[in-house]
């Protein structure tokens, strides 16, 4: 498995400290191994105690006040590099160059793969298990990430980076250079103009390709659970979807299978063409049906329906249902039309999604 050069994964969760001699203790040798990942000595070792310590251990400063300043004092050291590398971009590629090198994605990253989590003390056990998760899914990325993982990066991670940064820029007198000579190693590697070109904010991108040829697109969101499901639509037409904890990061893989999709069409195979010529386009009695048996063909789980919205007297009642599919990679949701009987508003939805799974290659 390939990994980015010079990164060192370590997945070990954070400490969790027990007695006051073994805090002292334990602070001590913390601060030590953060001096030497740094290679800077602080004058006040206690900022670096601070911007170790968080919120949820009571019997210190934490490092919230750090973080803010990290935010901040990062933010202008990287503009100041970025404007200096690249003298000629404009201000919007300046600024997707920043966001891309101060993000939650990267810095969560950097705090893993320097195993920055380690030396953390706190008394949220369950903040173990979702930087452990985090860590583990980073092990299996082949390439620099820069727009969402397959795991949601706890925030904690950059808030870590971003305060052990702030203590170094208070300890050097708020010098930004100086800042940027000890903190420009663990931001290896950069994400440079070549890798940002190579991974393009997929949302953006989208939106460009759209213009270009005169469709209207849509992303609309909607809650299972704990997932966030993005689904992009164009022109009316069911193109993508996908699923996140984030729902960010639900809108930027749906928004990247969807480019896959536009920019390189598969050809209809006999099975699509002979779904689609089954349906008469102004019927959509019996969708539901077919629907099912699609999804038996592709072994599918069965689709799952309901109830969007009902409306009007008993005697008028209008109902508008949903669908939704599991595919292999996906899940797929589509609305249907508003309809005078839920089982019409059922096959309504089954027809639009059989249409969706076929304009868009699914099938």
């Amino acid at each position: 498995m390939a990994k980015p050069a010079g990164y060192e994964i370590v997945t070990y969760p954070y400490a969790v400290n027990g007695g006051d001699d073994d805090d002292i203790t334990d602070m001590a040798d913390s601060v030590t191994a953060v001096e030497k990942l740094l290679k800077y000595k602080f004058k006040d070792r206690r900022l670096l105690e601070e911007a170790l310590t968080h919120s949820s251990y009571t019997d210190s400063p934490s490092y919230q006040r750090l973080e803010f300043l990290g935010d901040a004092a990062l933010g202008l050291a990287v503009s100041n590099f970025m404007f200096l590398a690249y003298p000629d971009l404009d201000q919007g590629q300046l600024s997707l160059l920043r966001a891309a090198n101060i993000s939650t994605e990267k810095l969560a990253r950097v705090a893993v793969h320097h195993g920055l989590h380690r030396f953390v003390r706190h008394n949220a056990a369950a903040l173990d298990e979702k930087v452990r998760d985090f860590a583990l899914a980073v092990q299996e990325e082949e390439d620099t990430v820069v727009y969402g993982g397959t795991v949601k990066a706890p925030k904690v991670l950059a808030d870590i980076v971003e305060s052990v940064a702030a203590a170094v820029y208070v300890d050097c007198q708020f010098d930004l250079q100086a800042l940027w000579v000890v903190f420009r190693g663990l931001l290896e590697p950069i994400v440079t103009l070549d890798v940002l070109q190579q991974q393009p904010q997929p949302v953006t991108m989208l939106f460009e390709l759209c213009q270009k040829n005169g469709w209207q697109v849509d992303i609309k969101h909607w809650r299972k659970g704990e997932k966030d499901i993005a689904s992009v639509y164009v022109d009316g037409s069911f193109i993508a979807s996908a699923s996140s904890e984030q729902k960010e990061n639900a809108k930027l893989h749906a928004a990247k299978i969807a480019l896959e999709k536009l920019c390189h069409p598969k050809s209809n195979n006999k099975m699509s063409v002979d779904i689609y010529s089954s349906i008469d386009r102004t019927e959509i009695e019996g969708a539901k049906q077919k629907l099912h048996e699609l999804c038996g063909k592709k072994r599918w789980p069965k689709p799952s329906y309901r109830i969007e919205k009902e409306e009007g007297p008993s005697h008028e009642r209008k109902y508008t249902c949903s669908v939704q599919i599991e595919t292999v990679d996906n899940v797929l949701f589509v609305s249907g039309e508003e309809k005078s009987r839920v089982r019409d508003a059922e096959n309504s939805a089954a027809f639009l999604m059989i249409r969706g799974l076929i304009e868009s290659k699914y099938l």
